[in-house]
């Protein structure tokens, strides 16, 4: 009996020693806004005095404030867990997005290098068109006459396409006249003829300092007898590749 009262005074004791001192920590804690964690170890403390006081006595007083501690602390550890997890979610859905945004990127990027080949080789061809073209191309005009006629507009309008596609390109523009007439009036003809020539391409969207022309009237005919075919050929605007620019660029 006089154990029990004994253990009932010190727990009195130690529950008002609590009380004491939860009554400045909770004033402190308005004061100076402490966390929510210390006030869930205080209370787990003071829960566990008593309880280990009216249990076990005086030491079981000391064992239940040191477990109620450890429950006080339990749940300010579950509270920053879920914080904690609650973060981890986010950086994870950040990721996610990361991701689907990166591989959208390599998608873009892959399709980027598949037309750039496909252009490289879109360049090629009509290159390789165009040598043809300004190898053999000859616009042959009537007699006294300077219009391009409409046969040797789709061939000029070829020759666009492939000037567009390969910037880098340049054409030289020869034009000529048969030999009847006067010299003067032979050169003149010749250089409205490549004028011509030159004003269709331009119309088609080639750059005029890309072309360039000259003219030689009569000067220069395609065989040394004169005659009514021969004069034929010899009314022309000849169309070639400048020296070193026939090479295309694979930008």
């Amino acid at each position: 009996m006089k154990k029990q009262i004994i253990a009932a005074l010190i727990s009195v004791s130690l529950f008002g020693s609590s009380m004491a001192f939860a009554a400045p920590a909770t004033q402190a804690t308005q004061t100076t806004n402490s966390s929510t964690t210390d006030e869930e170890a205080l209370i787990g403390v003071g829960s566990g005095i008593v309880l280990g006081a009216v249990v076990a006595g005086p030491v079981g007083a000391i064992i239940g404030a040191f477990t109620g501690g450890m429950i006080g602390q339990t749940v300010a550890n579950d509270s920053e867990i879920k914080q904690q997890q609650a973060a981890l979610a986010e950086k994870e859905s950040r990721l996610m997005a990361l991701k689907q945004q990166n591989e959208a990127l390599l998608t873009v990027q892959q399709e980027y290098q598949e037309a750039k080949v496909e252009l490289a080789q879109l360049r090629q061809h009509q290159g390789t068109r165009l040598e043809e073209l300004a190898l053999g191309l000859n616009v042959q005009f009537k007699t006294g006459s300077s219009t391009v006629e409409p046969h040797f507009k789709g061939q000029l309008d070829e020759v666009a396409d492939a000037m567009a596609i390969s910037p880098q390109l340049k054409l030289d523009l020869t034009g000529y006249a048969d030999r009847r007439g006067d010299s003067s009036y032979n050169q003149a003809l010749s250089e409205q003829r490549v004028a011509e020539v030159r004003s269709y391409l331009v119309s088609k969207g080639v750059d005029e300092a890309r072309l360039d022309a000259k003219a030689y009237g009569a000067s220069a005919p395609v065989k040394d007898e004169q005659s009514f075919e021969n004069d034929f050929f010899d009314r022309r605007v000849t169309i070639k590749l400048l020296p070193g620019d026939t090479a295309l660029a694979s930008n």
